[in-house]
């Protein structure tokens, strides 16, 4: 299980921290307003645009692939003992 925790925790720590940058660069109008969930710009080139895409993607990422961590795939392992137990 300690295992599970480990890579939950580095997806969580690394794609956190790329979507910290990202929306630190392009999300944040000014420190006295909204961080990191201001507005995105209003007209952003291909490369800021590309940029943004992969701050979502990473938000995301991290949100998922340390939940499958956590949870799905501890459950999923319960599940088939449990199963295993009971057809064997």
């Amino acid at each position: 299980m300690a295992d599970e925790f480990a890579k939950g925790f580095g997806i969580l720590m690394t794609a956190g921290l790329g979507w910290m940058i990202i929306a630190g660069w392009y999300q944040t109008p000014s420190f006295s307003g909204a961080q990191l969930f201001g507005e995105r710009p209003s007209d952003p080139g291909v490369y800021a645009e590309l940029a943004l895409t992969l701050g979502d993607a990473l938000f995301w990422f991290a949100v998922f692939g340390a939940l499958a961590f956590w949870l799905v795939i501890p459950a999923g392992r319960k599940l088939r003992a449990e199963i295993e137990s009971r057809s064997g």
